[in-house]
Parts: structure tokens; sequence; C-alpha cells
């Protein structure tokens, strides 16, 4: 059910959640994830009493990173009609999503990269896991990110940074996407003893350092190794990414 303000559940009132199940492999999508993403959406859409559509996955390491590459290499490799209609079924869940006469939220719940970049950009709204990171990978690797990335991203960001995140493949912080206005909002999930703390791995508690942005950049030198081990000694909790998506 859904939450009103006071944080009281909304008899007869829904939110569907759309979940990628694939943990082992970061939640790429396989065809059979795609054919059921599109159900989920189009059902969703079809539900008088859902009233939105949260978008995320299983797990704190991965909302997305695209397409199953081994289902690629062992299936689709040299199969390129197969692939056309492959593609087909892509473009028709990015549809899904956009289409959807219902709210939709992409809970951000880890690593949204290539192609989960570019399903989660359908979405009309996003809440982040201040461990999610966010960009593409096929340019790397000779693919172009036109199943949504190249479209998305000029809609949030300067069309600069929208090419450079384009073509550059560099991964940026969670934080990095609030500054640039491309997430609403970023909650901490690391719970040291009985707070929860900013992830220690990204810049957070000032804005400029000589003369340049600094809030929202990756943490470096010496300083980044401490950061990233007290990162993995803290245990990961949703609880307040949670909350915020009920809001």
């Amino acid at each position: 059910p859904i939450i009103d303000p006071d944080g009281n559940p909304v008899e007869g009132l829904y939110s569907a959640w759309v979940i990628l199940n694939n943990p082992d492999q970061l939640n790429s999508y396989t065809t059979e994830m795609v054919k059921g993403v599109i159900a989920g959406f189009h059902r969703a859409q079809m539900q008088r009493n859902v009233v939105a559509v949260v978008f995320t996955g299983v797990g704190s390491r991965s909302f997305c990173t695209g397409g199953n590459t081994k289902e690629y290499a062992e299936y689709y490799s040299n199969k390129p009609l197969e692939y056309g209609e492959y593609m087909d079924l892509f473009n028709g869940m990015v549809d899904a999503i956009l289409q959807c006469q219902k709210p939709t939220i992409c809970r951000v719940n880890g690593m949204r990269v290539a192609g989960g970049q570019e399903i989660g950009g359908a979405c009309d709204l996003a809440v982040a896991s201040d461990l999610a990171i966010f960009g593409q990978a096929g340019p790397r690797h000779g693919s172009a990110p036109v199943g949504g990335s190249s479209d998305f991203l000029p809609w949030y960001l300067s069309i600069e940074d929208a090419m450079w995140s384009c073509i550059s493949c560099e991964m940026w912080s969670a934080y990095k996407m609030l500054r640039k206005n491309y997430v609403s909002k970023v909650v901490p999930v690391l719970k040291q003893g009985d707070k929860f703390i900013r992830n220690p791995q990204v810049i957070t508690d000032k804005w400029i350092e000589d003369g340049e942005i600094s809030y929202g950049e990756f943490v470096t030198g010496a300083k980044a190794k401490e950061a990233k081990n007290l990162a993995r000694s803290l245990p990961v909790v949703m609880t307040l990414l949670d909350q915020e998506v009920n809001k």
C-alpha cells in the first residue's frame, strides 16, 4: 500500500514494484527479464488501484548494468536477425516505461550503468542510494548508447555533460548526479552503529576546492583506500531509501 504524508498506509491504493532479479550478474537483463519488465509495466498501468510504479533491482550492488553479455555471447553472437528481434524487445521495454500512465520511480539501489542507465532514464523520477554510480560502458567496446541515453541524458544534463557522459564511460556518483539535477534525491545507506553515514568514498562535506566544484566527486589518493575499506566494513541498510520512495 502507498503511504500518506503522516506515514500511514492508504487503504486500497498501491504502488507496483517491478524488480530486476539477477543479482549474481548485477541485475543485467536477459531476454526473459526484458519480457517480464514489459509485462510488469503493462499490468501496473492497467490496475486501477495502482497509483505509481517503482522500478528497482534485487540487492544493494546494482540496479542494472544493461544487457546480459553472457546471453549475448552464447546465443546472439553471429545471429543478426535474432539480435534485431531482441532489440525490438528492448525498445518495447523502454516504450513500456515511457508510456506507462502512472508515475514511474527508479529506485536506484546500486550501479545504474550502460543499458541500466537507459531504462532508468526512461522513468519519471529517480531516488538513489548514495552508493549508486551512473554511466555508460558501450563506447569503450564499440557500442553506441542509442537505446535511450543519447536521448534522455540531454533532457536532464547540459548538452556538454550529456555528450561527455555518453562517450567517456566515466562513472559519476549519485551525489554528482544530484548536483547536475539528474536524480531527485540521494540518501545514505551505510549504517555505523545507530547512525546512517554518507558514502565516505564521495566528497559531500564541501562544495569547492581550489576553485573547482568538488561536491559529488570521488575521494582520491590515500584517502580513497581508507574510504573504500570503511564502506566495505559497514552494513548496507535500505530503510531511508525505501522511506524516500514511499514519499
